[in-house]
């Protein structure tokens, strides 16, 4: 029975860690990067389509991201997508392609990046004790029931607490690394 709950709250926790790292996978850091494209819809025929589903993107130089679409007529698209997104990027567009500079990130900009790191690392870890939390509701519903005794309630409570400190220094890793990424000149 607690094995199960600790189970279902790990399988829960490594999916809140990979989210993380969509997540961070999307912000900026000095280096062109398809990822940083990957939030971006972009309007195809009436619908939000993801920008990887209608064109290559490839990042040939470290600074500069390169978008084919697939179907030229969809460029003009494109590019409104970019500029309303708010990465601050602009493109140029040349009729075939798309070319998408990246500036070298300004020091008011990389300590504005890193703060919103921090802010996805705290939600990371709320998500976290949330998921803590319900896997000790969990344990207190199967003892009041008389499924787990007092004593293995106590042990599940501390296993999930273990599984929590774990997951919550791994996003703190992440973060760091995300950070000192960012930082780098």
């Amino acid at each position: 029975m607690i094995d199960e709950v600790k189970a279902d709250a790990e399988n829960k926790m490594k999916k809140s860690i990979e989210a993380l790292k969509r997540e961070l996978a999307s912000i900026r850091t000095g280096r062109a990067s398809p990822a940083l494209l990957e939030p971006l819809k972009v309007e195809f025929y009436g619908a939000p389509t993801p920008l990887q589903q209608i064109a290559a993107i490839a990042a040939p130089e470290a600074r500069l991201l390169t978008i084919k679409p697939y179907d030229p007529s969809t460029l003009s698209a494109i590019e409104k997508a970019i500029l309303k997104s708010d990465l601050g990027l602009t493109p140029n567009n040349d009729g075939k392609i798309i070319r998408l500079p990246i500036p070298a990130l300004t020091e008011e900009r990389r300590r504005e990046l890193t703060k919103v790191v921090r802010k996805y690392a705290e939600e990371a870890h709320v998500a976290l004790r949330n998921i803590r939390r319900d896997g000790v509701k969990d344990l207190e519903e199967m003892e009041k029931e008389k499924m787990i005794s007092e004593d293995q309630l106590f042990k599940g409570k501390e296993l999930l607490q273990e599984l929590t400190d774990k997951y919550i220094a791994q996003v703190d890793q992440i973060a760091q690394t995300k950070e000192a990424e960012i930082m780098e000149v």
